[in-house]
């Protein structure tokens, strides 16, 4: 549940964010139907300049970071003795599996979904 949390359930979360309602609102927001003109909406929205720094806060957040490391590669040797090397062994052949049977799927999507593409998960929370 820790290695999911951390991982995969972060990407999905993080990844790819877009955001699907104005950063902020000047106003509040309208709680009648059919009151609303275009002047309130337009008094309501965020300035050019906040709408700029919002896309770009969303846009850091949703970057691969610098030092990525994909789920299940792990650059230190923590694990010598033979049955957590078996194990690990297994989990990163599962994935390998798992990401090429995705790849092999998004050749025939128009807009391929990458963002559970096990190559394409940190393994940890990294900002």
């Amino acid at each position: 549940m820790v290695i999911f949390t951390c991982s995969a359930q972060h990407a999905a979360v993080n990844s790819g964010q877009m955001p699907n309602t104005p950063i902020s609102l000047q106003l509040p927001p309208p709680t009648t139907k059919g009151m609303t003109s275009e002047a309130t909406m337009l008094a309501t929205f965020p300035d050019v300049n906040v709408t700029v720094q919002g896309m770009a806060t969303m846009w850091l957040l949703s970057e691969q970071s610098s030092d990525f490391v994909p789920l299940g590669q792990y650059p230190e040797d923590h694990f010598t003795e033979e049955i957590p090397c078996k194990i690990l062994k297994n989990f990163q052949t599962e994935l390998e599996d798992l990401s090429l049977f995705i790849k092999a799927r998004n050749k025939r999507l128009e807009v391929p979904y990458t963002y559970m593409d096990p190559a394409e998960v940190e393994n940890s929370v990294a900002i």
